[in-house]
């Protein structure tokens, strides 16, 4: 799934809960948003390791 399309229906459906114009989630849209924000952290989380391997990478003069 493409992230920008996923990004974009949670902050809809985000906005929509907030306004109160839907019951709830279901528990099938709470395990995706649940899901996508796992996904987006584990992925910053391997951007960062990645950036600081290859800083340490320059200062050993490797």
């Amino acid at each position: 799934m493409d992230i920008q399309t996923l990004t974009v229906w949670i902050q809809g459906r985000y906005a929509a809960l907030k306004a109160g114009k839907d019951a709830g989630a279901t528990s099938t849209e709470l395990a995706l948003i649940t899901g996508a924000l796992l996904v987006g952290a584990g992925l910053l989380v391997v951007a960062v390791r990645t950036k600081l391997a290859e800083k340490i990478g320059i200062i050993n003069g490797g």
